[in-house]
């Protein structure tokens, strides 16, 4: 029996996918400790395990989230605020919360969502009994490389020696100039809390990991001819099933004839339903198409349309129990969501302009899966094309059900089991042999 300790941001995209990894730890004899916001506790109770309580400060603050705003600045500007602002300042306080839980109990791993950044004091300081580090992406994968532009242009993979240099030029651009503001503050920040600079890039701390867990498969995400050796890509983290939904009573016409056409804004970017449920509403009100539109928990009545018969709203629904019924989903791209509708079969359109969602929608894109809308405030025109296009050009769904085969023939959750047991006995061998030194985890990971 292990003991494991998974630190995650509070946000769902963030939280779920390592619940549902803590709920197949708990099962199999581990015992886990999950810190994370209060908002999870019961969820954390449920699946057995312990809750070491984030507090606020040491939690990622989404609110006011004002997509307009963060949207009115473009790929890499947008992405260096929007790090300085949700990940880097809560950075002392998560590390205050990881040494009480390391001084409290062993632990022989961890696993820490990406944007938990309080991790990197621990790892780059001298704060000993560091337990085997996976780090969780739930993003696309953000490691630099001479085959793709940096993260924030969603631009496609390199496929020409000229395409290369360039992508190179404009990594360095990014590195030292774009995002040198966000590289600044955390080094000051990691000094701060008695550790040393970052050795590497800031968005390429995945470096830092014993392992890299990127949840998808290798077919949504870039080939990359220089990916690290620790990287592992598992598959989907499906949701923990829900056993608590009740059908609506208009449940039963999704099994009928009609295609079904599913929107959805996520779970964050959703303080303005105008944005994109409401223009997919009128854009689908006079079609044949049954919508069905899911508010991520906000109160259907803030939609300020009226709800043609064809749609139904609601603020929640479970995507295990919905995308099997699902003919096209509209997103505005947050990837647990895209992840859960290609592992469905189901093809996409997606209109999203925050935080890592232009590149999410420009791996569906590549990838054939889907339309890219290239905006976060679709009009209904735009989006009724889109979904029109979808239903008319078998492409799309060719590719969502390759997705979705690659997606089948991998278990995210058991791979992730897999891999804790990998390090920790990576980790035992090397404790025990006399003739080798233990490096610090940067270096080692450095010199891979």
């Amino acid at each position: 029996m292990a003991s494991i300790l998974i630190a995650a941001l509070s946000p769902v995209g963030h939280a779920e996918p390592l619940l549902a990894v803590a709920e197949d730890l708990v099962n199999r004899g581990d015992r886990v400790t999950v810190m994370t916001g209060p908002a999870h506790a019961r969820a954390v109770r449920a699946v057995g395990a312990a809750h070491h309580v984030l507090p606020p400060a040491a939690d990622l603050d989404d609110a006011p989230f004002d997509a307009e705003k963060r949207a009115a600045h473009s790929g890499i500007d947008a992405l260096s605020q929007a790090v300085i602002r949700l990940f880097l300042r809560p950075m002392p306080h998560q590390m205050t919360e990881l040494c009480n839980a390391l001084a409290d109990r062993h632990y022989d791993a961890m696993i820490v969502d990406y944007g938990f950044f309080g991790v990197l004091p621990l790892i780059l300081g001298s704060w000993g009994g560091v337990p085997p580090l996976l780090s969780f992406t739930p993003t696309p994968l953000l490691l630099s490389s001479r085959d793709t532009a940096p993260t924030g242009m969603a631009l496609p993979p390199a496929r020409t020696i000229a395409r290369r240099a360039a992508y190179r030029a404009l990594t360095l651009l990014s590195q030292k100039v774009l995002l040198r503001n966000a590289q600044h503050v955390a080094d000051r920040m990691l000094r701060a809390c008695g550790a040393k600079p970052l050795p590497v890039p800031l968005l390429d701390m995945g470096l830092l990991a014993d392992r890299l867990i990127v949840p998808t498969v290798p077919s949504f995400e870039y080939p990359r001819s220089d990916l690290p050796r620790h990287v592992r890509f598992v598959g989907a983290v499906r949701p923990r099933a829900c056993d608590t939904f009740v059908q609506p009573a208009w449940w039963h016409t999704l099994d009928g004839d009609r295609p079904v056409v599913h929107v959805t804004q996520g779970t964050v970017d959703n303080r303005d339903l105008s944005r994109l449920i409401e223009p997919t509403i009128i854009a689908l009100a006079d079609s044949d198409a049954i919508v069905v539109a899911s508010t991520g928990g906000r109160d259907p009545r803030t939609l300020r349309i009226p709800i043609p018969d064809n749609t139904y709203v609601a603020e929640h629904v479970p995507h295990d129990r919905l995308l099997p019924k699902v003919d096209v989903m509209v997103t505005n791209g947050g990837y647990g969501a895209v992840q859960r509708a290609l592992a469905s079969g189901v093809p996409i359109v997606v209109a999203g302009s925050t935080e890592d969602k232009p590149e999410v929608a420009a791996r569906v894109e590549w990838a054939g899966a889907g339309i890219n809308l290239k905006t976060g405030t679709p009009s209904p025109a735009h989006v009724r094309s889109a979904v029109a296009r979808i239903r008319t050009d078998d492409r799309y769904l060719r590719n969502a059900r390759r997705l979705e085969a690659a997606f089948a023939r991998r278990d995210g959750v058991a791979e992730i089991a897999a891999l804790v047991d990998e390090v920790i006995c990576e980790r035992s061998v090397r404790s025990r042999s006399p003739l080798r030194t233990t490096p610090d985890l940067a270096s080692r990971r450095l010199e891979s």
